[in-house]
């Protein structure tokens, strides 16, 4: 009824175990009818000899291995678990839900039926009882008579705690250091086969292995990473599965980072640089300034870094150097407040390091004197000097201008009588404004008191501290000059309107005794005129133009007409030089006239049509007109 979908030949069904049949006992009922405790779930293994066993349907449980052969028309996997609460019972073939068809069965016992099996059922079958309490699993083999088949998994397993872990040969392993890592290699066939162990593609030796198909690596450091291969062979064939096993080794903490050191030595005058730690740095930098903050962190493999300020993502100016391991924030005064942390994460753990920037504040100093603004008498005051200080040092006045500045108080200063000395008016004006003259000023000599009051003195008690400045000086001593200027010259100068020209005179500097001199030295007085307007019968002129003469063709492109243009005097109607009206537009003497198009093929010329009766004859006509054109 369920044929094979694909004989298998010259194979027999058999059960392969190792030892004499008996039942592993997981618990027993309590005397006197009481109620059994809870109990973790457990399956029952069953241990019976090899034996031969019926060709059309196979009969196992688990821990055992089936080899189907031509005539295996049924196999049949019971799977026996106890525990209180009762288990719930799911199978899984190579590690994937079993998918129940018309050909796998799930029986009402929770064992599981394979109707006419085919090559595609061959693998590893396990049932997991589970509970609130807990699970157990144990897997059988269903194989052929011929290559061995090895149970393998795809799976990844991280280990980021546990001191052992254990996992079948196929899966990629993710450890920490440190921690024992067993290997399965659980395998299955007829004839029975050797199992050899390789890491990346060398042999192990038999030291490393334990029974059963297990390899042990013990104690693992980042030298045991590989590739770990098992190969299982028999006269039959051999197979061979796989696990990578990687070393993971949480974020650590470094105590420098090289890149920071060479970005520093190529980055702004000014620009400082701190390293995080787990117990957070500190840092003091001016305001408006750059900062580069280094997060110096190893692991394996290598952590990603994810910065934040205060604990929240950045969303301050800022750049990200040396694939995220460096942060440069480009204006610190951004960021006045809070602490920035770099959170270094791989698969074995994660690593936070800080630091806080202290941000300078500008003030104002008023710890040193101004120098006092009189060395006697009665007005001398010290103003305090107000100076501009960051972290110690004198900065610019004006990184301070947004601070209040603070009041300052003068301070008297030398408070007392002064010297003797020389007191001086004003210069009295100059007797003469050029060719020399005298100015007079009045000097004494004086005290000044502390009081503020000022005491005649003799003229002696002043000699004593300087010589006695001059009470009298020369001045205005330069010559006096005027500008002179000749008589106008004639009015027949070039027309500019009518009856308009220009007439010209000489413009000279000189002293008042008649002398020449450069006009330089009476530069400071207004200049003559140099030239005038001026009325002339000779500019008396206008354009005269005559009568337009007839147009040299009624029609066509080439027609044309001109008058006479002249100058004349507007008195004696004669002509005169053109220049002479050159201050009006002269008038055009000639223009196109009669620029229409001529009808039926005929020219007209002077008032006559000439036909164009023959090639040559109209040829003789066009020549013509296009000699007349050019004018």
């Amino acid at each position: 009824e369920y044929p094979l979908h694909r004989h298998v030949s010259g194979f027999t069904s058999s059960l392969r175990t190792s030892s004499a049949e008996a039942y592993v006992p997981t618990s027993v009922d309590l005397p006197n009818g009481l109620r059994r405790p809870h109990q973790k779930p457990a399956i029952l293994r069953k241990i019976s000899a090899a034996q031969q066993l019926s060709a059309s349907e196979v009969v196992t449980h688990l821990g055992q291995t089936v080899v189907l052969a031509s005539g295996t028309l049924s196999v049949l996997l019971h799977c026996e678990a106890v525990g209180n609460p009762k288990p719930t019972i799911s199978w899984a073939k190579n590690g994937e839900e079993v998918k129940y068809n018309d050909r796998i069965l799930l029986q009402p016992d929770d064992s599981l039926q394979i109707l006419a099996p085919v090559e595609a059922d061959v693998g590893f079958y396990a049932c997991n009882a589970s509970s609130a309490l807990g699970s157990d699993t144990v897997s059988i083999a269903v194989t052929l008579a011929g290559k061995p088949l090895i149970k393998a998994s795809r799976a990844t397993v991280i280990n980021t705690e546990s001191p052992a872990v254990t996992v079948d040969i196929g899966s990629t392993v993710k450890t920490i250091q440190r921690a024992n890592i067993t290997i399965s290699c659980q395998v299955a066939g007829v004839p029975e086969a050797e199992v050899t162990w390789f890491k990346n593609k060398v042999k192990l030796s038999s030291a490393h292995h334990l029974h059963d198909g297990l390899l042990l690596i013990a104690n693992v450091s980042l030298s045991d990473q590989g590739l770990y291969s098992c190969k299982a062979a028999n006269l039959r064939g051999e197979v061979t599965e796989s696990s990578q096993l990687l070393v993971l080794e949480p974020p650590r903490p470094l105590p420098y980072l090289e890149d920071l050191t060479a970005i520093l030595s190529s980055a702004e005058t000014g620009t400082r640089s701190v390293l995080t730690s787990p117990s957070g740095t500190k840092m003091t930098v001016s305001p408006g300034g750059s900062v580069l903050i280094g997060c110096a962190v190893d692991g394996h493999p290598t952590p990603n870094i994810t910065w934040l300020y205060s604990g929240e993502p950045l969303s301050l100016r800022h750049r990200l150097l040396a694939a995220g391991r460096i942060l440069q924030i480009l204006n610190v005064s951004d960021a006045p407040d809070g602490e920035f942390s770099c959170l270094a994460q791989n698969e074995a753990g994660s690593l936070t390091q800080k630091t806080s920037l202290a941000i300078q504040e500008y003030r104002w100093s008023v710890d040193k004197l101004m120098a006092c603004s009189a060395s006697c008498g009665h007005k001398g005051v010290q103003l305090p000097q107000l100076r501009c200080f960051l972290d110690g040092a004198e900065v610019n006045i004006s990184h301070c201008k947004e601070k209040p500045k603070p009041a300052l108080q003068p301070i008297a200063c030398n408070r007392r009588d002064c010297p003797s000395r020389w007191m001086v008016t004003s210069w009295s004006p100059c007797t003469r404004s050029c060719g020399g003259g005298i100015q007079i000023r009045r000097v004494t000599c004086q005290r000044l008191t502390a009081k503020g009051s000022s005491v005649p003195m003799s003229n002696e008690a002043c000699a004593q501290v300087s010589k006695r400045p001059v009470d009298t000086q020369n001045c205005n001593r330069q010559p006096c000059v005027e500008w002179v200027a000749s008589s106008w010259g004639q009015c027949n100068g070039p027309c500019i309107g009518p009856r308009l020209a220009v007439q010209h005179r000489q413009i000279f500097c000189q002293t008042k005794d008649g002398t020449s001199v450069s006009s330089d030295q009476c530069s400071a007085l207004p200049r003559p005129l140099s030239t005038q307007n001026c009325w002339t019968d000779v500019c008396g002129v206008h354009w005269r133009v005559s009568l337009w003469t007839v147009c040299t063709a009624t029609c066509g492109n080439y027609g044309f007409q001109s008058r006479r243009v002249d100058c004349v005097h507007v008195r004696t109607n004669k002509p005169v030089l053109e220049h002479h009206c050159s201050w009006r537009p002269r008038p055009v003497n000639w223009q196109r006239c009669n620029i229409t198009p001529c009808e039926n093929g005929k020219l007209m010329r002077g008032g006559e049509a000439v036909w164009g009766s023959g090639g040559e004859r109209r040829q003789s006509c066009l020549s013509e007109m296009q000699h007349c054109t050019p004018c």
